[in-house]
């Protein structure tokens, strides 16, 4: 069967696109102009438009027209994903607006008009520019306490944090306490160095203080990894009481704390900090790619004086410093209020989110912070994850199971679902077929 006239004119445009013949960053003639070129009907030209950006293809900006994005860079492309056309991806967050554009033009205009542009140009301190790291410092600083500057070191995102923190404090061998289920970057990070990780039982995310005792009293346990508040994958938040007990332990056994604080922001009246409680022995690392956008890689390690130096060696191992031209952008953003105003933003549109979610999924049990768009599904028993994955799978959706995440021999049968790259308009209807994978995987 012939296909119609706007899908035709939308598979020449895509071979274009793809064949490199219309560049990313073309701008796209008028939907009016097209129609005339293409002897079409305007409303013939906008289906076409419509379809190309339905395929990733193109992104329409109000006031300024429609130009083509990269099609080897997809909006949600995750850790070891392929991406396809066509797929929703559940896997990877990417949180965005509709605006983020127009914030990046708005700060990069302002850069360019800045005295000391060249300064971007040159090789930077490894730890950052000091009025810069000075700028973080006084925005965390309500939520984790105050601090000496001297103690932040600006890193290429949270998970370059991550990693220095593993090759410049830890050793080859090193076992570290984690959650039974956990942040995959964590994993990869101590993978790659050779360290052990030891899953300690807890409930919901929340570490369990007795055990990781036990556990220090029978091996020799050298730190311990935590997301304290909105935990990946589970969105918990822990209490003050037990923040303190875990701190007695680690004081008790010498351990090193880090504190992943990279999805913090999404609660708004944390408990305080495990560097606010012990900044003797905690590593606190953040970053502005959930808040911001994922595409701006720009992070921070908070840790004591006596660790500053080995982990600035590991930034100048791996990437030297962090790109000015980032540091700058976001460092302004935070002075004029501009991140303030994309975390409330993700806050919002998070709870929005999560209500759609909840809406889905009726009484079924789950697991989630109130802010976060993204959430823990346990499957019944008798359901296996991965025989709803690849029920999905033939629907174009992509969708995790729990094994990214966990750290123990035996996986639990759970879906992680993040839902923050996916239109709102269309998440009901999405999340009622990952529903209906499941009760077709129960009837198997």
């Amino acid at each position: 069967m012939r296909k119609p006239r706007y899908e035709r004119l939308a598979d020449m445009l895509s071979s274009a696109i793809r064949d490199g013949k219309l560049a990313p960053g073309s701008k796209l003639p008028t939907h009016r102009d097209f129609a005339e070129k293409s002897g079409v009907a305007l409303a013939t030209a906008t289906r076409v438009y419509k379809l190309l950006e339905q395929r990733g293809l193109v992104r329409g900006e109000a006031g300024r027209g429609t130009f083509v994005r990269d099609p080897n860079l997809p909006m949600t492309l995750g850790v070891h994903q392929t991406a396809e056309e066509g797929v929703t991806d559940l896997v990877f967050n990417m949180p965005g607006e509709a605006t983020d554009a127009d914030m990046l033009r708005a700060g990069l205009r302002r850069l360019a008009l800045a005295g000391d542009l060249e300064a971007m140009l040159r090789y930077q301190p490894h730890g950052g520019r000091m009025h810069e790291r000075q700028i973080i410092a006084k925005h965390l600083a309500p939520t984790v306490g105050p601090f000496d500057p001297q103690r932040l070191l600006v890193t290429s995102g949270a998970q370059h944090g991550l990693s220095i923190t593993c090759l410049g404090l830890l050793r080859h061998g090193d076992v570290i306490a984690t959650d039974a289920l956990t942040y995959p970057g964590f994993k990869s990070a101590a993978a790659l160095r050779g360290i052990e990780p030891a899953p300690i039982e807890g409930v919901i995310g929340i570490m369990d203080p007795d055990d990781l005792d036990r556990q220090c009293c029978q091996r020799d346990i050298r730190a311990v990894y935590l997301m304290p508040t909105v935990q990946s994958p589970l969105g918990s938040v822990m209490d003050e009481p037990t923040r303190k007990r875990l701190l007695e332990v680690a004081r008790r056994h010498d351990l090193i704390l880090i504190e992943d604080a990279t999805y913090a922001f999404l609660e708004p009246d944390p408990p305080p900090s495990f560097l606010s409680l012990a900044p003797e022995r905690t590593v606190h690392i953040g970053g502005f790619s959930k808040s911001l956008a994922t595409g701006l890689r720009l992070g921070y390690v908070i840790a004591p004086l006596k660790h500053i130096t080995p982990l600035q060696e590991a930034i100048r191992a791996t990437t030297w410093n962090a790109p000015a031209l980032i540091s700058g952008l976001i460092t302004g953003w935070i002075e004029d209020g501009t991140l303030a105003k994309s975390e409330e933003n993700r806050r919002r549109d998070g709870a929005e989110r999560q209500s759609i979610f909840r809406s889905a999924f009726g009484s079924r049990p789950v697991m989630a912070h109130r802010n976060a768009a993204f959430a823990w599904l346990p499957l019944e028993k008798g359901i296996r994850a991965h025989s709803v994955i690849t029920h999905l799978k033939v629907q174009k959706i992509t969708i995790s199971g729990a094994d990214p995440f966990a750290t123990t021999a035996a996986t639990p049968q759970a879906l992680r679902l993040a839902f923050g790259g996916v239109a709102k308009a269309n998440l009901p209807i999405i999340l009622q077929t990952v529903r209906e994978a499941i009760c077709m995987a129960k009837v198997e």
